[in-house]
């Protein structure tokens, strides 16, 4: 087996060499990045800084084009299409062109698919401003006249939350009760009045 290895090796052009030897290893490692993705989780850490003026402001992650798993996909897809175009028999100048166009076009889509997957992951970052005009529950009776505090459990950005909140109102305000969030305090405190 392996002498027709060796032979089926030594028969090929030389270009037909570069692009097996491009193609068979950024295969394997893009197999082993896809399968890993399945098992560990997407982790493509393939830069270092600071990303969080990008994650602070929600804009998310910016669209990366150049990173381990698009440079994987690069030569693996320039290696069979190269690899393609020689067993077609076309030339050389042609052959490297659409390989690396095939590469290139490969590289647009990944990118394309990891930013727009990028948008459909929720943050799970509270904003609390979302809170106002929204009914909630009270779950621990909130005093009269904001002279202390009670909790409230209320559904904002999809997720039941339990937030601190005081109120106006000239009589506390028992558990159980149904009221509507009319303000938020700097300080992420809410204040509420009864529902009616």
């Amino acid at each position: 087996m392996f002498t027709d290895f060796s032979a089926w090796w030594d028969a090929l052009l030389t270009v037909q060499k570069v692009y097996w030897m491009i193609a068979v290893p950024f295969t394997l490692i893009f197999v082993l990045q896809l399968i890993f993705s399945f098992i560990v989780g997407d982790a493509d850490h393939d830069a270092s800084g600071n990303i969080d003026s990008a994650v602070d402001s929600d804009q998310g992650m910016p669209f990366q084009f150049f990173t381990l798993k698009n440079m994987t996909a690069f030569f693996t897809i320039l290696g069979w299409s190269g690899i393609a175009c020689v067993n077609a028999g076309l030339g050389n100048v042609l052959i490297v062109l659409i390989s690396v166009l095939c590469g290139l076009i490969m590289m647009v889509i990944m990118s394309s698919i990891f930013y727009f997957m990028s948008k459909l992951v929720e943050t799970g970052n509270l904003d609390i401003k979302n809170a106002i005009n929204k009914t909630g529950s009270v779950y621990i009776p909130i005093p009269a006249s904001r002279k202390g505090q009670g909790k409230i459990q209320v559904k904002v950005q999809s997720a039941l939350r339990e937030l601190d909140a005081i109120t106006d109102e000239t009589e506390n305000i028992k558990t159980g009760t149904i009221v509507i969030i009319t303000e938020v305090l700097d300080n992420n405190i809410l204040v509420v009045k009864n529902y009616k």
